[in-house]
């Protein structure tokens, strides 16, 4: 069996379609073992007819015709003369290298490409978003530090408290900034632990 997928054929320059519904892309089917036999149509809207024009001999020679594809922009024609009439058209393309090729830069441009930039910035904003913390944190401290100086100047300029121990920008949830727990204990003599979530800092991340 032979088969032929046609984009579009002419005869004499007319096109040949579907008999029912005009498509211009079918099939030819050509079975047997004689060439005088006709072919057979099919298109995509599941119409069948028998070709009048088009026997198991001129399929032949319209697949020894055709020009095949090397390039993604190629198109498989072919051209030959029965009796008289010149029958051309486009044969649906198969795969070849370069189509893939193509497709490929397509996909790389699309989608690849675009993906690759969102992880790169994402792993960039996971790099430097703790420096930035970082770098607030200690802005937002020597802010404080000034403001306690200032403030200490406005009050007669006393001498600071030697205990004074300043308030933590990100106090401990666990406890509270002050980076110790109290302990409630007959048995040992301590009155209070570090905290372990802060490691006794009073802040935390």
């Amino acid at each position: 069996m032979l088969t032929l997928k046609i984009e579009s054929m002419t005869i004499n320059g007319h096109p040949n379609v579907c008999p029912e519904c005009a498509s211009e892309a079918y099939t030819l089917d050509g079975t047997g073992f004689i060439d005088a036999l006709p072919v057979r149509g099919n298109c995509w809207q599941s119409h069948s007819w028998e070709e009048p024009l088009i026997t198991l001999g001129t399929l032949k020679q319209i697949d020894a015709a055709r020009t095949g594809r090397e390039k993604a922009a190629d198109a498989d024609t072919f051209e030959i003369v029965i009796g008289g009439a010149v029958v051309a058209g486009v044969i649906h393309p198969e795969i070849v290298l370069d189509d893939l090729k193509v497709a490929g830069g397509a996909y790389w441009r699309r989608i690849a490409k675009p993906a690759l930039r969102r992880k790169k910035r994402t792993a960039v904003r996971a790099v430097t978003q703790p420096v930035k913390n970082a770098s607030r944190n200690a802005v937002a401290s020597a802010k404080a530090a000034a403001i306690g100086a200032a403030w200490g100047l406005q009050a007669g300029g006393t001498d600071p408290d030697p205990d004074y121990t300043p308030e933590p920008v990100n106090p401990c949830v666990a406890c509270s900034g002050k980076g110790r727990h109290k302990v409630e204990s007959r048995i040992h003599g301590t009155t209070s632990v570090r905290c372990s979530v802060c490691l006794g800092t009073g802040e935390i991340d």
